[in-house]
């Protein structure tokens, strides 16, 4: 069951990222998020019923989305060359195409990279709080602290102290996110606090109205 939200929760985000109006939403991240869904299976001609799926799912989402033949036959090598998608024929003649496990840990760092907390029209009052303590020892476990650290300073977070990290605006959902990702929930705590004792000089920094 905490794998199904997990997964949930990715599948949210991943998303998000793409019905956003960010730039960053190319053809190349598009396809990668539609095969997200599972093996699609095509007829004899790949490219063209590449095209027309990609147009129905674009149009589910608010942002309309024009995929060239060109463009998505270039995008389609390219990803089969770095091994991130995987295209078998079967004897029937039909065409399946699927992500490889590289192909679904690059769409996830994609959609990583455009997480955004989003700023309210005003400041409800409290503080988000995040305390880590996460190993050291094995070396994973530090890269997944550089990188978490890394993410936080990128999302906006204020340092109070070594792994004391604070910002202004709800942002639970976006941390649980990032901590699932490194695999690093159990040493991580987010707390929502009223008031803080140098509050003064982080609302200044965060330029929020007393």
């Amino acid at each position: 069951m905490k794998k199904e939200t997990e997964d949930k929760k990715i599948k949210e985000k991943i998303e998000e990222f793409l019905y956003s109006d960010s730039a960053a939403a190319t053809t190349t991240k598009f396809v990668l998020a539609f095969l997200a869904v599972g093996t699609v299976v095509f007829g004899a001609a790949l490219i063209p019923g590449l095209i027309k799926a990609l147009d129905s799912f674009s149009d589910t989402g608010p942002k309309k989305r024009n995929f060239s033949k060109k463009k998505v036959a270039n995008v389609v090598y390219d990803l089969k060359r770095r091994k991130l998608i995987e295209i078998i024929k079967d004897k029937d003649g039909k065409i399946k195409v699927e992500l490889t496990n590289r192909g679904k840990k690059r769409l996830v760092e994609y959609s990583i990279g455009s997480l955004r907390i989003k700023k309210p029209k005003k400041w409800d009052g409290k503080w988000r709080v995040l305390i880590f303590d996460i190993p050291t020892e094995p070396k994973i476990y530090a890269q997944a602290r550089e990188a978490l650290r890394s993410k936080i300073k990128d999302l906006g977070f204020h340092q109070l102290q070594k792994s004391v990290w604070v910002h202004p605006y709800d942002c639970e959902d976006e941390l649980l996110f990032i901590a699932e990702l490194y695999n690093v929930q159990k040493y991580i705590e987010i707390l929502t606090v009223e008031k803080l004792l140098h509050e003064k000089d982080l609302k200044n920094k965060f330029r929020l109205k007393s």
